[in-house]
This record gives structure tokens, sequence and C-alpha cells, in this order.
């Protein structure tokens, strides 16, 4: 098996969810399985066919072909006559936008993340709990060297990431172990040291404002990220910023990124409730 194809395997796996109903009479599965084939096209992905969403959904494929005509009949989907396969249509992606648009800390923070990116020469993307992934809605890449193949839309495991870690440290602790408790039987064998080490890092963000993953999500990243909950209760959000092992050593990341996020976090903090900074 390729490697760009187990890192799909694993990918799909870690975003699977369970879309039956459950014995809830007034969930709509329909509808559920519906939206799972729209989630199943991600940034970069081009077209789907129907046996690769069947694959990213856990959907059997008659369904799936079922589905995606219906959605192409609605809008949501378009699909090329040469390949019979698949790309969102205009209809979807209003839908995303839509949400971007509504969600009004990215105006917020957006000058502060540019200030933070061109000040540690690296990006600095915002993200919210999607499951159980950490989901990019907004990123400044500054005139930084350094990029990554994310934008907005991307996802990136909880359990790995220094964004994943910093929206679980600041969610309230039932919630928490049902996340984890979910994460666990998508692991199999390597999943007792990494819930360690995550855990580790979910305490560790809750004393110090930040968390870290030194290549827990890919081995080529170093990451630091610090978590928001608005006062409001509007939402809960995480900034992180990244880099290779070699500019984001153990020492920078402490004494330099770590502070700084958790900074623009209390900027942004401070915008939100109309204090300015």
């Amino acid at each position: 098996m390729s490697t760009a194809t187990e890192q799909a395997r694993i990918q799909s796996t870690e975003e699977a969810v369970d879309v039956e109903d459950g014995g809830d009479r007034k969930f709509v599965t329909a509808l559920a399985r519906g939206l799972e084939v729209l989630r199943a096209f991600r940034p970069r992905d081009g077209f789907l066919g129907n046996q690769e969403i069947a694959e990213r959904t856990g959907l059997p494929k008659p369904t799936v072909t079922r589905l995606t005509y219906t959605l192409c009949a609605l809008g949501y989907l378009t699909k090329m006559p040469r390949t019979g396969k698949y790309q969102l249509a205009p209809s979807a992606i209003t839908l995303g936008y839509s949400a971007l648009a509504n969600l009004g800390i990215r105006q917020i923070a957006r000058a502060h993340m540019d200030e933070l990116a061109e000040r540690l020469a690296a990006p600095v993307a915002l993200g919210i709990r999607d499951r159980n992934r950490a989901l990019y809605v907004d990123i400044s890449r500054g005139s930084a060297a350094i990029t990554f193949q994310l934008d907005i839309g991307s996802g990136i495991p909880l359990a790995r990431s220094a964004m994943g870690r910093a929206l679980l440290a600041v969610m309230p602790q039932d919630e928490r172990e049902r996340a984890i408790a979910e994460m666990a039987p998508r692991y199999g064998a390597e999943w007792p040291q990494l819930e360690r080490e995550m855990r580790a890092e979910i305490d560790a963000c809750i004393q110090r404002g930040y968390a870290i993953s030194a290549g827990a999500w890919r081995p080529g990243i170093h990451a630091v990220a610090a978590p928001l909950s608005a006062a409001d209760g509007s939402g809960v959000y995480a900034f992180n910023c990244g880099g290779p092992p070699y500019q984001f050593t153990e020492k920078f990341m402490h004494e330099e990124v770590g502070p700084a996020i958790r900074d623009l976090v209390r900027s942004v903090e401070a915008a939100l409730n109309g204090r300015g900074r």
C-alpha cells in the first residue's frame, strides 16, 4: 500500500462517524447519510467516485449511488459525464461560505494572526472542533517561506495535533472524556501511548495555556496551539502555529511560540468582549 493511500485510509478512519439513528425517532437517517456524502469531499480532492465516497463514509455503495444521484438533482453535487465522478456544486459551496461569513471571530482575529505570522515567520491558523478532528476556518501565512498543504476546510486529528489537544483542554471534562472514549477504537494498538501523550499535553495546556505536538501528527511538523472559549458561549476555538523541527525546537516553542500564541488569544478575547487591547 502506498504512503498516500495509507494516509488516506488513516484519515478516513479518524473521521468516521456512526450516522445511524441509535433508536432516536426524531433522527432522519437518510438526511444524515446525505450530509456524510457531502462531508466526504475535502480540500484539493478534485473528483470522487461512488466507490471512493463509500470507502470514506462507510456507507454501502448502492446507498451512495442513490444519494449522489439525489444530491446532483438538488444541485449540491456535479457529475462529470466522462469519468462518472462528482465534485461539490455551487449550492454546497455557498453553504460553507455562508457559515464562514457568520463566524465573526475570523474578522476580529485576522489582524492579530497576520501580525504573529509575520513575527514568527510561520503560518498561524484558527480552528474549531468538528467531531474527532480540528477544522481550519482561517489561516494567515504572512510572508513566511514555510508552507503546508493545509487551507480553510482542512481537518487534522484531535488526538495527534496541538490544535486538537488545545480544543480538548478547554472542553468540559465530561464532554472531553466522551470525545476521548470515541477516539480510542480508531487507533488500535498505538492508542495507549498516544493517549498518554495527548492527556499530558491536555493537562499542560490547562496549566500553561498552550499545547504542543512534536511530530505526533506528521514527523516533519512541530506545532503549538492555544484555546479560546467565547465568553458568550458562541463557540470554542483554537489558534495554532507550526513549522519544521529545525525551526520549532523545544526551546523555541516554549520560550517564543507558546507565550506569543497565548497573548494572541488574550488579545482576541479582549476584542470579542469589546475591551480592545
